[in-house]
């Protein structure tokens, strides 16, 4: 249990640091115009040590804001654009035997970034997906014999397609399970798609990037985070949201029973408390109130939430079933 002066002079602390927000966000507007809500959450899985995954049609921005994000932090970074005929090897590296020195070195693949873009992840197969997750859940490479850790941060940035299917595979509900955030990028408005038509058209170049934040900023920032407060009552908000996935009976939500197949695990309700304590850092505040938890749920929850044919045939989406269960448990 904190004391108000802890609380207050973490929130001193926060507001000391919270222009790691207004540095980011400053700097990649150069090549970002709107989306501002994809920059958050990808601001949101870097102060919350999670991977996140971006889900939209082509030409929304999803490739350049990871790959903006990532210069404007002293930080190495990589690129693997997923095909279906990529190896494991190709990911996380392999041995290739030294013929002058008469034995196996190892050769890292790109995985060895603090920031991989894993482009159009849904195109590669389960033996690459099951790759992937060591690295995801462990933060290490297993080469041969060896296991190597992964140095901090680490992020692994993906994007989908969810329109096309021709030559994608379903990603494995483990893996899903990882991302702390799954986020679904949308249309710019009008006015900002204008100022798009602009930039691109009148432009001779694209806008340089420059690095306005350390590998050490960041990690001083993830401290802070976890520290941030969380009331009990806070976090008997979050069981309860979560637990309605599980039991919707339960909170008076017996319609949703046929349509959840399966609801969020409780790595689900740590990515809920982590995320939100990321938005109180957002947010220049030292504890975690209800509106972070409500602002957050859908990227938390969408992608944990398995549902039932009758759903599909109803054509009820998880969007629906988080509103509905947001709507229904009470905020503290």
């Amino acid at each position: 249990m904190a004391t108000s002066e802890q609380i207050n002079h973490l929130t001193a602390l926060i507001k000391d640091r919270h222009n790691i927000k207004q540095k980011l966000f400053s700097e990649l507007s150069k090549a970002i115009i709107g989306q501002e809500k994809m920059l958050e959450h990808l601001t949101i899985a870097l102060l919350a040590n999670g991977h996140i995954l971006l889900e939209g049609i082509p030409g929304l921005a999803k490739t350049l804001a990871i790959k903006s994000l990532a210069q404007a932090i002293q930080a190495k970074f990589s690129r693997i654009q997923f095909t279906p005929d990529l190896l494991p090897a190709d990911v996380i590296g392999t041995l290739i035997y030294n013929q002058q020195r008469a034995e196996f070195v190892v050769r890292k693949g790109p995985i060895f970034a603090n920031f991989v873009l894993a482009d159009e992840i849904n195109r590669a197969p389960a033996k690459v997906q099951s790759a992937l997750l060591e690295a995801m859940q462990e933060r290490q490479i297993t080469i041969g014999d060896t296991t190597y850790k992964l140095e901090e941060p680490f992020l692994v940035l993906a994007t989908q397609n969810p329109i096309e299917q021709e030559g994608t595979y379903q990603l494995p509900e483990a893996q899903v399970d990882r991302f702390l955030l799954k986020v679904v990028v949308t249309y710019p408005t009008m006015k900002e798609e204008q100022m798009i038509i602009r930039q691109n058209v009148e432009g001779l170049t694209s806008p340089t990037i420059n690095p306005v934040l350390s590998i050490h900023e960041i990690l001083e920032a993830r401290k802070l985070v976890r520290q941030i407060y969380m009331d009990e009552k806070v976090e008997q908000y979050i069981l309860q949201l979560v637990f309605a996935t599980r039991e919707p009976d339960k909170y008076g939500l017996d319609k949703l029973k046929p349509v959840i197949a399966y609801g969020a695990s409780p790595r689900g309700s740590i990515s809920l408390a982590l995320a939100s304590k990321a938005q109180a850092f957002m947010n220049g505040r030292g504890y975690v109130t209800p509106e972070d938890i409500k602002s957050i749920a859908h990227s938390v929850l969408r992608h944990r939430i398995g549902l039932s044919y009758e759903a599909e045939a109803e054509n009820i989406t998880s969007e629906n079933v988080v509103d509905e269960i947001l709507n229904k448990v009470s905020m503290p």
